[in-house]
């Protein structure tokens, strides 16, 4: 294990690695003070700028709950009809970038330098990864989106697929396949290689210039090629914030998204009402449990929590697979890969095109939403990725991940839509999901076709719980990071203050305006945010070519 002592929690590279000289120490520009029985150890100005903007802006929401909710319901659709072009641009980017750092020489440099070695297993990583980076985003939408792909009506087709269904609701049989193949693939699309490349980027700079080059643990230091020293002045301080922003507001939706799934979980089994008000009880409840996870740490709250998420997860699929027909799911699987490798390109090109609604309504929110969630799950993998070299890590955190995503979307979706196909007029998920958009049901619905309904329902509202908590953990402690100067050890209590107030602004985002709000904040984060990942390409493409040197 590489010594920390001398670097306020960083290891030093072990071995032959490319050192920036700098006379910038980590943590020089913090404030160190206590407050009452409590310590401190921030960063100026981007604790300062970033918290009390987050504290105003959940003052905000819920005193003018009203007007917040129609500027949001204006926001959304406004960029993503702006932007999309630019999302969609970007993501192909970081796809591209990612496949080219693993086919050439750079793939062979080491993070952590040369004589590095993993601070974790494969189980232990592969946990960890998945817990913070789709967890509750595979629960919410692994039915919703192949069966809303499949059967919608309201016009958004992905690159104009057929519809299964005629105008009575009867099922039309010449279209079905056709429309399970295009349900798939754009399915596939959004849970694949982009995403994930989203997510590689980002904690391969964070590795990289931190690790290999001794340089604070922020997103500023992926900057230090192209900036120079100004990176410690007021350029690295509106980069931090604008990270800070893009994860908080992602996070909240995450936990916005969670609780309504879990409320409507809840009612479905057990009668307990949904709205508002559970959803809010149901943030404040886990919310604390996360505070518990934060104060064990990483090793003994996320990790533990992740390992035993993994293993429920997968009872759940495995369950799913054989109690639904292992043959005809895993035909799907294959179908859908090559579904996928076939619509790929189309469904990346953002010209000429006439889906709007898929392209505007799906796709540009997803990209905002990854690119707001990367450098939380950027910093995250990056924290437990030291000791891997580049070639292993952006191919297992790029391909690997993407089959998984891939093989959860065809056994959970597949269900669905083969219980559409096989109950046209009885189907609980075209009941939820195509004939009265209520997308926090899809996954219960789909669960009432099997065997062992209330079990597995109370398992898929475990599942949402656990990861919900594990996402507020991991965010809390990378927010810390970026507004402690690049600390890793920085006092807890300020992971708590965060943790508290991922859980405040998920409440003030629901009530002011609902899902509409949670995504229209997301984007409005995650667009300037891209100009940074694309920038963020460069710098480590020349960080790179110097470690080669």
């Amino acid at each position: 294990m590489a010594d920390t002592s001398n670097n306020q929690g960083i290891p030093e590279p072990e071995g032959a690695s490319d050192l920036i000289e700098t006379d910038y120490e980590i943590g020089q520009d913090n404030i160190e003070t206590t407050v009452g029985p409590i310590p401190l150890d921030i960063h100026n100005p981007v604790f300062l700028i970033s918290g009390l903007s987050v504290v105003a802006f959940v003052i905000y929401a819920l005193l003018a709950p009203d007007q917040a909710a129609s500027f949001f319901g204006w926001l959304r659709p406004t960029l993503t009809s702006s932007f999309d072009w630019l999302f969609l641009m970007a993501a192909n980017v970081f796809v591209l970038f990612c496949l080219l750092l693993i086919v050439t020489p750079v793939g062979s440099i080491r993070l952590g330098g040369a004589d590095a070695r993993p601070d974790y297993g494969y189980l232990g990583w592969f946990a960890m990864l998945f817990a913070a980076g789709m967890g509750i985003g595979l629960m919410f939408f692994g039915v919703l989106e192949p069966a809303y792909y499949f059967g919608t009506p309201w016009g958004d087709e992905p690159l104009g697929a057929v519809r299964p269904f005629g105008e009575d609701g009867a099922l039309i049989a010449a279209n079905v396949e056709e429309a399970r193949r295009m349900a798939l693939a754009a399915t596939s699309y959004h849970w694949a290689l982009h995403p994930w490349a989203i997510y590689a980027v980002v904690a391969l700079s964070l590795a990289l210039f931190t690790y290999n080059k001794g340089l604070p643990l922020s997103i500023r230091s992926a900057f230090y090629p192209i900036l120079g020293d100004r990176v410690w002045g007021w350029w690295g301080h509106i980069i931090d914030t604008l990270a800070v922003f893009a994860t908080l507001f992602g996070l909240a939706t995450s936990l916005g998204i969670g609780a309504q799934q879990a409320n409507a979980g809840l009612e479905f089994v057990y009668g307990i009402p949904n709205n508002i008000t559970v959803q809010v009880i149901l943030i404040i409840g886990i919310t604390a449990i996360a505070l518990v996870s934060v104060l064990r740490g990483l090793d003994g709250g996320v990790k533990v929590l992740s390992e035993i998420n993994m293993v429920i997860a997968t009872l759940l699929l495995l369950f799913v697979l054989f109690a639904a027909g292992a043959g005809g799911i895993l035909a799907d699987f294959v179908a859908g890969l090559g579904a996928y490798a076939r619509e790929v390109v189309p469904l990346s090109n953002p010209f000429g095109r006439t889906d709007d609604g898929y392209r505007e309504g799906w796709t540009a929110f997803y990209w905002a939403w990854w690119i707001s969630w990367s450098p939380f799950v950027g910093m995250f993998i990056a924290r437990v990725s030291r000791g891997r070299t580049v070639r292993e890590f952006v191919t297992c955190v790029l391909i690997i991940p993407s089959l998984v995503c891939v093989f959860w979307m065809a056994v959970f979706g597949g269900t669905a839509i083969n219980d559409m196909i096989a109950n046209p007029e009885t189907s609980l998920v075209k009941a939820n999901v195509i004939d009265a958009y209520k997308p926090e049901l899809s996954l219960f619905a789909m669960l009432e076709s099997l065997p062992l309904t209330a079990i597995t329902s109370t398992i898929g509202i475990v599942l949402v719980i656990v990861f919900f908590v594990t996402s507020s953990d991991s965010g809390s402690l990378v927010i810390d990071t970026i507004t402690a100067g690049g600390k890793v050890d920085a006092p807890v209590p300020q992971r708590v203050f965060w943790c508290t107030f991922e859980g405040l602004v998920a409440i003030a985002l629901l009530i002011g305006g609902g899902l509409g709000s949670l995504q229209a904040m997301v984007i409005s984060t995650g667009l300037p945010f891209t100009i940074v990942l694309l920038m963020m390409c460069w710098a480590i493409w020349k960080g790179l070519q110097a470690e080669r040197s």
